[in-house]
């Protein structure tokens, strides 16, 4: 066939088939591009909304980032809504398509398929999860039902299961709207692509805007119970309330490549080469259906994230056109925003690090989000981990109400370029006051773990802290009314940084010295002075804040 002749089937808008099909649009003019879309919707912003129900986005319409109409006009793309694609055959090249609201059914031949059926609600088989006020939230219908209910019958009580990104925007729209809200979650954690450390700032704003919120805990059925919804939990408590969101993940909408035995990876998940093809040399798959490959870690994963999938889309159409694009890799870059909190996150957390048994280091360090003498300056967590054998940046998290997604953005470039952690130091960033520091807290984060692969500081963490052997110090360095107003670790005896120089009688030498401060800044430098006065000194990453957070993830983690 002729290079623009081309006839190309896609199933699945959204981002990575809406994306497919204008890239292929912009390449070929002579080429037929015929869209399937299972629902009403054929590009829309998913991702927006929990925030048209909350009233952040007040016009539906603004979600609606192509129409049938749109892309028909602009782009000549055959759009068929409501049109449900049942079965591939490949030795015909041809798919089954279903009329949704005419029930006619009839095939289409194709020269090259890409399938972009996305992925669906988790809806797990509990009994009454099938009650007309118990929702998930994935697409405009979803939105439109929910949101008819709040406006409408105005909920006293909700109830959120799943502390993942949707949950834990959705918890926010409903309390904005005045809902009151219990979250619901089976882990320990809320948002686990982050350490559970770096979440205890998300628990404390969730329960400051009276989010209840259930950790470790998982629903065991939904009834009606006078005129509301009982949900019971693991727990052996119950909760009351008009409506239930599931919002417990996502899997794979795979089914359709399977019937049509198109290979799917361990994860449940269509598998593709980096050219975005299937194991059908004329079948593509994007987005969310599919299995991707982690940039840090090299193994499987399913990352439903609506950047990859729109880059994933435009791969799909170059390789058919004949140009060479390769996808290279999945980060898992991604923010979620908690009232006034962004939680950050890119790369490889700890977690996932410790059950592949690859070597990392982490620091923690807590910097102002832009210069202290400028008002307004907000304390930003974050959190950095590295090979320790060579400093290359694995993965950085942060939080905070200010900066955490430049910062993140930074860190995720770093980690695409296989950039070290003596890189970070010379990065040359933004500086004005009301932006930045003139050392930003990337290039701080350098410093801090350049400093360790130096041996210029020897670091601790919270867990040994709470454990000291015999032959262990604990040496507390804020200042006396930080000892004795805010508490220290059990067991600490405090001389404040300011007197170290004075009091190194009063240190044993025959003891190996903790030392924390409460972020780690003086920490650092006591221990600069306490190792060059012969002592034997680490300093504690992330101070006394951090191990209060994971004090917390213990709590929460044994409740």
């Amino acid at each position: 066939m002729p290079q623009g002749k081309k006839r190309i089937l896609i199933v699945g808008g959204v981002a990575g088939g809406a994306s497919a099909a204008c890239r292929a649009r912009r390449l070929s003019e002579e080429a037929e591009i015929i869209l399937f879309e299972r629902g009403e919707f054929v590009s829309f912003a998913n991702c927006g909304l929990p925030y048209h129900i909350g009233g952040e986005i007040t016009k539906r319409s603004k979600l609606l980032v192509q129409t049938p109409e749109s892309l028909s006009t602009r782009f000549n793309i055959d759009v068929r809504i409501n049109s449900e694609v049942t079965a591939i055959d490949r030795d015909k090249k041809e798919v089954a398509v279903k009329n949704l609201a005419s029930n006619e059914q009839y095939t289409e031949p194709y020269d090259y398929l890409i399938l972009s059926p996305g992925a669906e609600p988790v809806r797990p088989p509990l009994p009454g999860f099938d009650n007309p006020r118990v929702f998930t939230l994935r697409n405009i219908p979803d939105m439109d039902r929910i949101k008819h209910i709040v406006d409408a019958q105005k909920p006293q009580n909700a109830v959120v299961v799943g502390g993942g990104y949707i949950g834990l925007e959705t918890a926010e729209a409903l309390i904005h709207r005045g809902v009151k809200v219990s979250l619901v979650e089976l882990a320990g954690q809320v948002m686990t692509p982050l350490d559970p450390e770096m979440t205890a700032p998300v628990n404390q704003c969730l329960r400051k805007h009276g989010v209840e919120l259930l950790l470790n805990t998982s629903v065991k059925s939904f009834s009606d119970s006078d005129g509301q919804i009982k949900v019971e939990l693991s727990s052996d408590s119950s909760l009351d309330c008009d409506l239930a969101i599931l919002a417990i993940g996502v899997k794979p909408e795979a089914t359709l490549a399977k019937d049509a035995e198109i290979s799917t990876g361990p994860l449940g998940g269509i598998a593709t080469d980096d050219h975005m093809k299937t194991s059908d040399e004329s079948v593509y798959a994007v987005g969310d259906a599919i299995e991707v490959t982690d940039y840090v870690t090299g193994k499987n994963a399913l990352v439903p994230l609506a950047g990859p999938a729109n880059r994933q889309g435009r791969i799909a159409a170059d390789v058919i056109f004949g140009i060479n694009s390769t996808y290279k890799k999945t980060q898992g870059t991604a923010i979620c925003k908690v009232f006034e909190l962004a939680a950050a996150c890119t790369g490889a957390n700890e977690k996932t690090l410790k059950r592949l048994n690859m070597p990392y280091e982490k620091i923690y360090i807590y910097p102002p989000s832009h210069a202290s003498y400028y008002p307004g300056g907000e304390t930003l967590a974050v959190k950095m981990l590295y090979d320790p054998n060579n400093g290359k940046v694995l993965g950085a998290q942060a939080v905070g109400p200010d900066g955490a997604d430049k910062r993140i953005d930074v860190f995720a470039t770093a980690i695409r370029a296989g950039m070290t952690v003596y890189d970070l130091c010379e990065l040359e960033l933004c500086y004005a006051p009301p932006f930045g520091s003139a050392k930003d807290p990337v290039n701080f984060a350098g410093f801090v773990a350049a400093n360790v692969m130096d041996k210029a500081a020897k670091l601790c963490h919270s867990e040994e802290l709470m454990n000291p052997k015999d032959n262990q110090f604990l040496l507390d360095v804020r200042t006396p009314k930080e000892f004795t107003e805010d508490g220290t670790i059990p067991g600490a005896v405090n001389i404040p940084l300011d007197e170290i120089r004075d009091r190194l009688d009063e240190i044993p030498r025959d003891k190996e010295l903790l030392v924390f401060c409460r972020v780690g800044q003086r920490g650092y430098l006591a221990c600069r002075i306490l190792c060059q006065n012969g002592f034997d000194c680490r300093n504690l990453t992330g101070g006394y804040l951090i191990y209060q957070a994971v004090q917390e993830m213990i709590a929460n983690n044994q409740n």
